[in-house]
């Protein structure tokens, strides 16, 4: 794990913990497909805990779009270790499908995060020491170019899965036509 707290604070009893992770996913839901103006009665009903229970978990708006965004991180962070027990190029595709799920969560609430906070600061840093090392593998491994950074990437595909589409089928021609590119030509 990061050495960079950005650790969500659950609360210790399992039913309270429950109703932070379901407050969290209603949220997660939410934010993606209203964007970060969301009702937060809305939120509290589909995490089916009452609105009283949202507010002692989250006591602002800001809070809970924060406590979101760290668990896309966590679970950003937890798919790069996960993938990294994988062959080279098999762990960097994999890391890759969970970033496209960050990415649209992000943009939907990319107007109420304070990027110049700590916090984001931090959950940016715990991005990269999580991944780089799966594109650095693989680049050792000959499975990407040796011409381009770990940065190049990073916001070549962060603009592609970002972008908006006609179905998910179009965003996956669209990002494999980017992981090809990424790849060293047949012919050096």
């Amino acid at each position: 794990m990061s050495s960079l707290n950005i650790e969500l604070h659950r609360p210790h009893r399992a039913d309270a913990r429950r109703n932070f992770d379901a407050l969290l996913a209603a949220a997660r839901d939410a934010f993606a497909a209203q964007g970060s103006e969301a009702s937060l009665e809305d939120i509290a009903r589909h995490a089916g805990v009452g609105i009283g229970t949202l507010y002692r978990n989250f006591p602002t708006r800001q809070e809970l779009l924060n406590a979101v965004y760290i668990g896309e991180v966590e679970q950003l962070r937890d798919a790069a270790h996960q993938a990294a027990e994988l062959p080279p190029w098999e762990a960097w595709e994999a890391w890759l499908e969970r970033f496209a799920t960050y990415v649209a969560t992000k943009v939907s609430m990319q107007q109420a995060l304070n990027k110049d906070s700590e916090m984001f600061r931090a959950c940016r840093e715990a991005i990269v020491e999580a991944s780089e090392p799966l594109f650095t593998r693989a680049q050792q491994a000959g499975e990407i170019r040796g011409d381009i950074s770990f940065d190049d990437a990073l916001r070549m595909l962060s603009g592609i899965v970002a972008s908006a589409y006609c179905d998910d089928a179009q965003r996956d021609r669209v990002l494999q036509v980017a992981l090809d590119g990424l790849r060293p030509s047949r012919a050096s």
